[in-house]
Protein backbone atom coordinates (compact mmCIF):
# COMPACT_ATOMS: atom_id res chain seq x y z
CA UNK A 1 0.00 0.00 0.00
CA UNK A 2 3.00 2.30 -0.38
CA UNK A 3 3.21 5.53 -2.35
CA UNK A 4 6.47 6.28 -4.19
CA UNK A 5 7.94 8.27 -1.30
CA UNK A 6 7.03 5.60 1.24
CA UNK A 7 8.43 2.87 -0.99
CA UNK A 8 11.81 4.59 -1.43
CA UNK A 9 12.27 5.05 2.32
CA UNK A 10 11.10 1.51 3.02
CA UNK A 11 13.74 0.16 0.64
CA UNK A 12 16.47 2.26 2.23
CA UNK A 13 15.53 1.35 5.80
CA UNK A 14 14.62 -2.27 5.19
CA UNK A 15 11.18 -1.89 6.78
CA UNK A 16 7.81 -0.31 6.12
CA UNK A 17 7.40 3.37 6.97
CA UNK A 18 4.31 5.45 7.72
CA UNK A 19 3.45 9.06 6.81
CA UNK A 20 4.34 11.41 9.64
CA UNK A 21 7.06 9.13 11.01
CA UNK A 22 10.49 10.59 11.73
CA UNK A 23 13.42 8.53 10.45
CA UNK A 24 17.16 8.77 9.95
CA UNK A 25 17.91 7.49 6.46
CA UNK A 26 21.05 7.08 4.34
CA UNK A 27 21.60 9.78 1.73
CA UNK A 28 22.93 8.81 -1.70
CA UNK A 29 23.99 12.33 -2.72
CA UNK A 30 24.22 15.69 -0.99
CA UNK A 31 25.07 18.83 -2.90
CA UNK A 32 25.56 22.57 -2.58
CA UNK A 33 25.64 25.55 -4.93
CA UNK A 34 27.75 28.69 -4.60
CA UNK A 35 25.07 30.57 -2.69
CA UNK A 36 24.58 27.90 -0.03
CA UNK A 37 27.97 26.19 -0.12
CA UNK A 38 29.97 28.68 1.98
CA UNK A 39 27.47 28.50 4.87
CA UNK A 40 27.31 24.72 4.58
CA UNK A 41 31.09 24.47 4.79
CA UNK A 42 31.26 26.78 7.81
CA UNK A 43 28.60 24.80 9.64
CA UNK A 44 30.35 21.53 8.72
CA UNK A 45 33.63 22.87 10.14
CA UNK A 46 31.90 23.49 13.48
CA UNK A 47 31.08 19.84 14.10
CA UNK A 48 33.11 17.65 11.74
CA UNK A 49 36.53 17.08 10.23
CA UNK A 50 35.71 14.43 7.63
CA UNK A 51 33.25 13.86 4.84
CA UNK A 52 31.53 10.47 5.17
CA UNK A 53 31.96 9.63 1.47
CA UNK A 54 33.50 12.26 -0.83
CA UNK A 55 32.05 10.53 -3.90
CA UNK A 56 28.56 11.31 -2.63
CA UNK A 57 29.13 15.07 -2.21
CA UNK A 58 29.02 17.73 -4.93
CA UNK A 59 29.74 21.46 -5.02
CA UNK A 60 28.52 23.59 -7.94
CA UNK A 61 29.59 27.08 -8.92
CA UNK A 62 26.54 27.87 -11.03
CA UNK A 63 24.62 30.84 -9.65
CA UNK A 64 27.27 33.50 -10.25
CA UNK A 65 29.21 31.86 -13.05
CA UNK A 66 31.61 33.55 -13.76
CA UNK A 67 31.71 35.74 -10.66
CA UNK A 68 30.62 39.38 -11.09
CA UNK A 69 32.00 40.60 -7.73
CA UNK A 70 35.08 40.10 -5.58
CA UNK A 71 32.97 38.91 -2.62
CA UNK A 72 31.54 36.09 -4.70
CA UNK A 73 34.98 35.31 -6.12
CA UNK A 74 36.21 34.85 -2.58
CA UNK A 75 33.29 32.53 -1.83
CA UNK A 76 34.13 30.51 -4.92
CA UNK A 77 37.74 30.16 -3.83
CA UNK A 78 36.54 29.06 -0.38
CA UNK A 79 34.40 26.33 -1.98
CA UNK A 80 37.20 25.19 -4.29
CA UNK A 81 39.70 24.88 -1.47
CA UNK A 82 37.31 22.86 0.70
CA UNK A 83 36.20 20.55 -2.12
CA UNK A 84 39.77 19.82 -3.16
CA UNK A 85 40.88 19.22 0.42
CA UNK A 86 37.99 16.82 1.07
CA UNK A 87 38.12 15.16 -2.35
CA UNK A 88 34.48 15.84 -3.22
CA UNK A 89 33.13 16.62 -6.68
CA UNK A 90 33.66 20.22 -7.79
CA UNK A 91 31.70 21.55 -10.77
CA UNK A 92 33.24 24.73 -12.13
CA UNK A 93 32.26 27.74 -14.24
CA UNK A 94 30.54 26.71 -17.45
CA UNK A 95 29.59 23.17 -16.44
CA UNK A 96 26.02 24.20 -15.78
CA UNK A 97 23.26 24.22 -13.19
CA UNK A 98 23.48 21.72 -10.35
CA UNK A 99 20.07 20.12 -10.94
CA UNK A 100 20.65 19.66 -14.65
CA UNK A 101 24.05 18.04 -14.14
CA UNK A 102 22.49 15.79 -11.51
CA UNK A 103 19.84 14.47 -13.92
CA UNK A 104 22.39 14.06 -16.70
CA UNK A 105 25.08 12.26 -14.74
CA UNK A 106 24.28 11.23 -11.18
CA UNK A 107 20.68 10.92 -9.96
CA UNK A 108 19.03 7.50 -10.17
CA UNK A 109 15.54 6.13 -9.53
CA UNK A 110 15.16 5.16 -5.88
CA UNK A 111 17.92 7.46 -4.62
CA UNK A 112 17.53 9.73 -1.60
CA UNK A 113 19.17 13.05 -2.49
CA UNK A 114 19.38 16.30 -0.58
CA UNK A 115 20.54 19.59 -1.99
CA UNK A 116 21.02 22.96 -0.33
CA UNK A 117 18.75 24.44 -2.98
CA UNK A 118 14.97 24.26 -3.11
CA UNK A 119 14.80 23.10 -6.72
CA UNK A 120 16.58 19.85 -5.93
CA UNK A 121 13.09 18.40 -6.39
CA UNK A 122 13.78 18.48 -10.16
CA UNK A 123 15.34 15.04 -9.76
CA UNK A 124 11.98 13.60 -8.70
CA UNK A 125 11.17 13.21 -12.40
CA UNK A 126 13.70 10.34 -12.30
CA UNK A 127 11.81 8.87 -9.33
CA UNK A 128 14.49 9.94 -6.84
CA UNK A 129 13.36 11.24 -3.47
CA UNK A 130 15.19 14.54 -4.03
CA UNK A 131 14.47 17.49 -1.80
CA UNK A 132 15.89 20.84 -0.85
CA UNK A 133 17.21 21.32 2.68
CA UNK A 134 19.03 24.04 4.59
CA UNK A 135 22.79 24.36 4.45
CA UNK A 136 23.15 22.93 7.98
CA UNK A 137 21.13 19.81 7.15
CA UNK A 138 23.09 19.32 3.93
CA UNK A 139 26.31 19.68 5.95
CA UNK A 140 25.10 16.98 8.36
CA UNK A 141 24.37 14.67 5.42
CA UNK A 142 27.86 15.37 4.07
CA UNK A 143 29.41 14.55 7.43
CA UNK A 144 27.29 11.58 8.48
CA UNK A 145 26.14 10.06 5.20
CA UNK A 146 22.55 10.26 6.37
CA UNK A 147 19.90 12.70 7.58
CA UNK A 148 16.63 12.90 9.48
CA UNK A 149 13.38 13.06 7.53
CA UNK A 150 9.72 13.22 8.30
CA UNK A 151 7.97 10.81 5.93
CA UNK A 152 5.59 13.08 4.00
CA UNK A 153 1.96 12.42 3.29
CA UNK A 154 1.36 11.96 -0.43
CA UNK A 155 -0.87 13.80 -2.88
CA UNK A 156 -1.77 12.12 -6.16
CA UNK A 157 -2.10 14.54 -9.07
CA UNK A 158 -3.84 12.78 -11.95
CA UNK A 159 -3.72 14.43 -15.39
CA UNK A 160 -5.81 12.77 -18.07
CA UNK A 161 -5.86 13.35 -21.81
CA UNK A 162 -3.12 15.02 -23.82
CA UNK A 163 -1.82 18.58 -24.02
CA UNK A 164 -3.08 20.54 -27.01
CA UNK A 165 -0.74 21.96 -29.66
CA UNK A 166 1.13 24.97 -28.31
CA UNK A 167 0.64 23.87 -24.69
CA UNK A 168 3.66 22.51 -22.84
CA UNK A 169 4.61 21.03 -19.48
CA UNK A 170 5.38 24.53 -18.16
CA UNK A 171 1.81 25.57 -18.94
CA UNK A 172 0.57 22.44 -17.19
CA UNK A 173 2.49 22.93 -13.95
CA UNK A 174 1.71 26.66 -13.80
CA UNK A 175 -1.97 25.78 -14.18
CA UNK A 176 -1.79 23.15 -11.41
CA UNK A 177 0.00 25.54 -9.06
CA UNK A 178 -2.61 28.18 -9.84
CA UNK A 179 -5.35 25.78 -8.77
CA UNK A 180 -3.65 24.33 -5.67
CA UNK A 181 -1.94 27.53 -4.52
CA UNK A 182 1.64 28.32 -3.59
CA UNK A 183 1.16 26.56 -0.24
CA UNK A 184 -1.35 23.97 -1.41
CA UNK A 185 0.94 20.96 -0.95
CA UNK A 186 3.23 22.07 1.86
CA UNK A 187 5.58 19.24 2.94
CA UNK A 188 3.66 16.72 0.84
CA UNK A 189 5.05 14.23 -1.64
CA UNK A 190 3.40 15.30 -4.90
CA UNK A 191 3.08 12.32 -7.26
CA UNK A 192 2.18 13.06 -10.88
CA UNK A 193 0.24 10.40 -12.77
CA UNK A 194 -2.05 9.94 -15.74
CA UNK A 195 -2.01 9.70 -19.50
CA UNK A 196 -0.86 13.29 -20.01
CA UNK A 197 2.17 12.78 -17.76
CA UNK A 198 3.12 9.48 -19.38
CA UNK A 199 3.05 11.13 -22.82
CA UNK A 200 5.53 13.82 -21.79
CA UNK A 201 9.18 13.50 -22.73
CA UNK A 202 11.59 13.06 -19.85
CA UNK A 203 12.87 16.61 -20.33
CA UNK A 204 9.33 17.95 -20.08
CA UNK A 205 8.84 15.93 -16.88
CA UNK A 206 11.81 17.67 -15.27
CA UNK A 207 9.90 20.95 -15.61
CA UNK A 208 6.96 19.44 -13.69
CA UNK A 209 9.07 18.14 -10.79
CA UNK A 210 11.21 21.28 -10.73
CA UNK A 211 8.20 23.40 -9.79
CA UNK A 212 6.70 21.04 -7.20
CA UNK A 213 8.31 23.22 -4.53
CA UNK A 214 6.35 26.20 -5.88
CA UNK A 215 3.21 24.69 -4.34
CA UNK A 216 5.10 23.84 -1.17
CA UNK A 217 5.75 20.16 -1.89
CA UNK A 218 8.66 18.37 -0.24
CA UNK A 219 9.25 16.36 -3.39
CA UNK A 220 7.70 15.99 -6.88
CA UNK A 221 7.77 12.36 -8.00
CA UNK A 222 6.95 10.83 -11.38
CA UNK A 223 6.88 7.02 -11.79
CA UNK A 224 9.52 5.38 -13.92
CA UNK A 225 8.45 3.98 -17.29
CA UNK A 226 9.89 3.25 -20.73
CA UNK A 227 10.53 6.95 -21.33
CA UNK A 228 12.53 7.23 -18.09
CA UNK A 229 14.74 4.30 -19.02
CA UNK A 230 15.12 5.48 -22.62
CA UNK A 231 16.38 8.83 -21.37
CA UNK A 232 18.78 7.28 -18.87
CA UNK A 233 20.15 4.88 -21.46
CA UNK A 234 20.66 7.72 -23.96
CA UNK A 235 22.92 9.64 -21.58
CA UNK A 236 24.35 6.93 -19.27
CA UNK A 237 24.59 3.90 -21.53
CA UNK A 238 23.50 0.40 -20.56
CA UNK A 239 22.96 0.35 -16.81
CA UNK A 240 20.35 -1.26 -14.63
CA UNK A 241 17.96 1.10 -12.87
CA UNK A 242 15.20 0.51 -10.34
CA UNK A 243 11.59 0.62 -11.45
CA UNK A 244 9.91 2.95 -8.97
CA UNK A 245 6.11 3.02 -9.08
CA UNK A 246 3.51 3.17 -6.31
CA UNK A 247 1.56 0.13 -5.22
CA UNK A 248 -1.80 -0.16 -6.96
CA UNK A 249 -3.57 0.18 -3.61
CA UNK A 250 -1.37 3.02 -2.35
CA UNK A 251 -3.13 5.36 0.05
CA UNK A 252 -3.05 9.10 -0.70
CA UNK A 253 -4.08 11.93 1.59
CA UNK A 254 -5.68 13.74 -1.37
CA UNK A 255 -6.14 13.15 -5.08
CA UNK A 256 -6.54 15.96 -7.63
CA UNK A 257 -7.85 15.47 -11.17
CA UNK A 258 -7.06 17.59 -14.22
CA UNK A 259 -7.91 17.20 -17.90
CA UNK A 260 -4.98 18.26 -20.10
CA UNK A 261 -7.16 19.18 -23.05
CA UNK A 262 -8.77 21.94 -21.00
CA UNK A 263 -5.47 23.68 -20.24
CA UNK A 264 -4.45 26.59 -22.51
CA UNK A 265 -1.10 28.35 -22.70
CA UNK A 266 -0.79 30.51 -19.62
CA UNK A 267 1.48 32.59 -17.44
CA UNK A 268 2.13 33.25 -13.78
CA UNK A 269 1.60 36.98 -13.47
CA UNK A 270 3.45 39.21 -10.98
CA UNK A 271 4.23 38.76 -8.17
CA UNK A 272 3.21 35.23 -7.22
CA UNK A 273 3.79 31.92 -8.91
CA UNK A 274 0.18 30.87 -8.28
CA UNK A 275 -1.19 34.01 -9.97
CA UNK A 276 -2.09 31.99 -13.06
CA UNK A 277 -3.68 33.70 -16.07
CA UNK A 278 -4.71 32.17 -19.41
CA UNK A 279 -2.78 33.66 -22.29
CA UNK A 280 -5.78 35.52 -23.71
CA UNK A 281 -6.10 37.57 -20.49
CA UNK A 282 -2.54 38.91 -20.67
CA UNK A 283 -1.85 38.92 -24.41
CA UNK A 284 -0.70 42.34 -25.54
CA UNK A 285 1.08 43.24 -22.30
CA UNK A 286 4.29 45.10 -23.28
CA UNK A 287 7.56 43.49 -22.20
CA UNK A 288 11.18 44.64 -22.05
CA UNK A 289 13.11 41.42 -21.54
CA UNK A 290 12.72 37.73 -22.38
CA UNK A 291 14.79 35.08 -20.66
CA UNK A 292 14.90 31.48 -21.90
CA UNK A 293 16.88 29.14 -19.66
CA UNK A 294 17.22 28.11 -15.97
CA UNK A 295 16.88 24.72 -14.27
CA UNK A 296 13.20 24.82 -15.25
CA UNK A 297 13.45 25.31 -19.01
CA UNK A 298 17.07 25.45 -20.13
CA UNK A 299 17.24 22.01 -21.73
CA UNK A 300 17.73 21.05 -25.37
CA UNK A 301 14.03 20.34 -25.92
CA UNK A 302 13.19 23.83 -24.65
CA UNK A 303 15.70 25.37 -27.04
CA UNK A 304 14.31 23.39 -29.97
CA UNK A 305 10.84 24.70 -29.18
CA UNK A 306 12.06 28.30 -28.97
CA UNK A 307 14.21 27.99 -32.10
CA UNK A 308 11.25 26.68 -34.10
CA UNK A 309 9.51 30.01 -33.47
CA UNK A 310 12.56 32.29 -33.73
CA UNK A 311 14.11 30.77 -36.85
CA UNK A 312 14.36 33.29 -39.68
CA UNK A 313 12.83 36.05 -37.56
CA UNK A 314 14.13 38.99 -35.52
CA UNK A 315 13.27 39.89 -31.96
CA UNK A 316 11.36 43.11 -31.35
CA UNK A 317 13.72 46.09 -31.18
CA UNK A 318 12.57 47.03 -27.68
CA UNK A 319 13.13 43.56 -26.20
CA UNK A 320 16.33 42.16 -24.71
CA UNK A 321 16.44 38.44 -25.47
CA UNK A 322 18.71 36.36 -23.21
CA UNK A 323 19.43 32.65 -23.63
CA UNK A 324 21.28 30.47 -21.08
CA UNK A 325 21.81 26.70 -21.51
CA UNK A 326 21.32 24.66 -18.36
CA UNK A 327 24.52 22.66 -18.88
CA UNK A 328 27.59 22.29 -21.04
CA UNK A 329 26.01 19.22 -22.63
CA UNK A 330 22.96 21.27 -23.63
CA UNK A 331 25.17 24.09 -24.94
CA UNK A 332 27.26 21.79 -27.13
CA UNK A 333 24.16 20.06 -28.49
CA UNK A 334 22.50 23.41 -29.21
CA UNK A 335 25.61 24.51 -31.11
CA UNK A 336 25.73 21.22 -33.04
CA UNK A 337 22.07 21.49 -34.04
CA UNK A 338 22.42 25.13 -35.13
CA UNK A 339 20.10 26.43 -32.43
CA UNK A 340 22.61 28.92 -31.02
CA UNK A 341 23.04 30.37 -34.50
CA UNK A 342 19.26 30.83 -34.74
CA UNK A 343 19.17 32.63 -31.39
CA UNK A 344 22.05 34.95 -32.26
CA UNK A 345 20.65 35.76 -35.69
CA UNK A 346 17.31 36.55 -34.05
CA UNK A 347 19.12 39.15 -31.92
CA UNK A 348 19.54 37.09 -28.77
CA UNK A 349 22.45 37.12 -26.33
CA UNK A 350 23.74 33.68 -25.29
CA UNK A 351 25.21 33.31 -21.79
CA UNK A 352 27.50 30.57 -20.43
CA UNK A 353 25.74 27.55 -18.90
CA UNK A 354 24.43 28.45 -15.46
CA UNK A 355 21.64 30.16 -13.59
CA UNK A 356 22.17 33.51 -15.27
CA UNK A 357 19.60 36.26 -14.58
CA UNK A 358 17.21 33.99 -12.64
CA UNK A 359 18.50 34.90 -9.19
CA UNK A 360 19.36 38.51 -9.95
CA UNK A 361 23.08 38.33 -9.19
CA UNK A 362 24.33 39.30 -12.63
CA UNK A 363 23.76 39.00 -16.38
CA UNK A 364 20.31 40.40 -17.01
CA UNK A 365 19.10 42.43 -14.02
CA UNK A 366 16.11 44.45 -15.31
CA UNK A 367 15.84 48.25 -15.02
CA UNK A 368 13.28 50.00 -12.85
CA UNK A 369 9.69 49.25 -13.86
CA UNK A 370 10.72 46.89 -16.66
CA UNK A 371 8.61 43.83 -17.45
CA UNK A 372 10.32 40.47 -17.90
CA UNK A 373 8.87 37.31 -19.43
CA UNK A 374 10.94 34.38 -18.21
CA UNK A 375 10.96 30.58 -18.33
CA UNK A 376 12.20 30.39 -14.73
CA UNK A 377 10.26 29.17 -11.70
CA UNK A 378 9.80 32.21 -9.42
CA UNK A 379 8.50 35.73 -9.92
CA UNK A 380 8.37 37.35 -6.49
CA UNK A 381 9.49 40.97 -6.19
CA UNK A 382 13.24 41.32 -6.54
CA UNK A 383 13.81 37.76 -7.77
CA UNK A 384 15.82 39.00 -10.75
CA UNK A 385 17.61 41.72 -8.79
CA UNK A 386 15.21 44.66 -9.00
CA UNK A 387 12.15 44.90 -6.73
CA UNK A 388 10.52 47.48 -9.00
CA UNK A 389 10.52 45.13 -12.01
CA UNK A 390 7.70 42.72 -12.88
CA UNK A 391 8.24 39.07 -13.85
CA UNK A 392 5.84 36.86 -15.80
CA UNK A 393 6.57 33.12 -15.99
CA UNK A 394 5.82 31.18 -19.17
CA UNK A 395 6.87 28.35 -21.46
CA UNK A 396 9.78 28.65 -23.92
CA UNK A 397 7.25 28.85 -26.75
CA UNK A 398 5.39 31.76 -25.19
CA UNK A 399 8.72 33.43 -24.39
CA UNK A 400 9.97 33.12 -27.95
CA UNK A 401 6.74 34.35 -29.52
CA UNK A 402 6.61 37.29 -27.13
CA UNK A 403 10.22 38.24 -27.92
CA UNK A 404 9.21 38.65 -31.56
CA UNK A 405 6.24 40.93 -30.96
CA UNK A 406 7.39 42.87 -27.91
CA UNK A 407 4.21 41.96 -26.03
CA UNK A 408 2.99 38.78 -24.34
CA UNK A 409 1.89 36.61 -27.24
CA UNK A 410 0.03 33.34 -27.71
CA UNK A 411 2.64 30.94 -29.16
CA UNK A 412 0.00 29.20 -31.25
CA UNK A 413 0.22 32.15 -33.64
CA UNK A 414 3.60 30.81 -34.74
CA UNK A 415 3.01 27.05 -34.62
Amino acid sequence: MATMAEKIFSWKLGRDVEPGEFVVAPVDISYFQDGTGPLGIRRFNEFSDNVADPRKVHFFIDHASPSPRKELSNDHRFIREFARRMGTYLHEYGEGISHQIMVEEFAKPGDIIVGADSHTCTLGALAAFATGVGSTDAAIAMSEGGLWFRIPESYRIEVSGELEKGVYSKDLILYIIGKLGADGATYKSAEFHGEAISKLSQEARFTISNMAIEMGAKVGLIPTDDETFRYLKSIRGDQEFLNVVPDEDASYEKTFYFDAKNIPPGVAAPHNVDNWKPIDEVAGTPINQVYIGTCTNGRIEDFRIAAQILKGRKKHRDVTLIIAPASKRVYIQAVTEGLIKIFIEAGGVVLPPGCGPCVGIHAGVPADNEVVLSTQNRNFKGRMGNPSAEIYLASPATAAASALKGVITDPREYL
